[in-house]
């Protein structure tokens, strides 16, 4: 019944259990998930996992803080693979100015090479933005894309922000950090974003909802994700299960 539309099964902290974590996730009535890889290991893991069980989709891209590496051959390896059926988006792609791996002008081009992919595919783009929002939010205005949307991967912004990548046609994506007691801007946003464009999230391994907060982050706790938004939107959870998990099948046209 729910989706979680961003998780990292494909990294190496669940290389000793993913069988196992699926099934936890199942228990919590997590039973749909989009794997995401972000170079070359990730995105072969990704694409296995996807092959392998039903209820797995695949988002492949390259991460901001591997910009740096993007060359020809990438962009041929991602053009062959974004074609496979269980592929549903392009991502994650954006901007890092927290690790800064490498400079803006290389992150904006290889974000913007992205996007362009994207269209031509008809692919809807995943975006990580990481202490870059204006910038990020620039980019994809001047880019257009409203007529491909795409999601904005665990949201950190304000209402405003909400409302600005809301009118550029993305969907807003709510992670752990909406559990976070001190989170008062997303518990904000997870109030006011309208439900037909609310997507929720783990980013497992990381980001962790309370009551897990600081220890590994699983699939199955975007159960926690959506009891916490049915809270904060004076409805039960079942509610935001249901209607994410619509959201992310017409994103993804899941379907058709």
């Amino acid at each position: 019944m729910i989706f979680d539309t961003h998780t990292h099964l494909n990294v190496a902290q669940f290389s000793e259990d993913v069988p196992e974590t699926i099934e936890r996730a199942k228990e919590l009535g997590v039973s749909e998930m989009a794997i995401v890889g972000f170079d070359y290991p990730t995105i072969e893991k990704s694409l296995e996992l996807s092959r392998e069980y039903d209820n797995l989709y695949s988002i492949i891209g390259w991460h901001p803080t591997e910009a740096g590496s993007y060359d020809k051959e990438v962009e041929a390896y991602l053009q062959e693979h974004l074609t496979l059926p269980k592929v549903v988006a392009l991502g994650e792609i954006g901007l890092d100015y927290h690790w800064m791996e490498d400079p803006k002008d290389v992150q904006e081009k290889v974000f913007r090479r992205q996007i362009a992919i994207a269209r031509e595919m008809n692919l809807p783009i995943s975006i990580h933005t990481r202490e870059a929002m204006e910038d990020t939010y620039a980019i994809l205005k001047d880019e257009g894309i409203h007529d491909i949307g795409g999601i904005m991967h665990s949201f950190s912004g304000d209402t405003e922000w909400m409302k600005r990548f809301l009118d550029l046609g993305m969907h807003i994506s709510l992670s752990g950090v909406v559990t976070f007691k001190k989170a008062i801007e997303v518990q904000e946003v997870a109030q006011a974003v309208p439900m037909d464009k609310l997507l929720i999230e783990t980013d497992a391994p990381y980001l962790a909802p309370v009551p897990y907060r600081g220890k590994r982050n699983e699939p199955g706790y975007t159960r926690y994700v959506a009891e916490k938004v049915a809270e904060l939107r004076g409805c039960q959870w079942e509610e935001v299960a249901k209607q994410t998990q619509e959201n992310a099948h017409r994103l993804f046209r899941l379907g058709e």
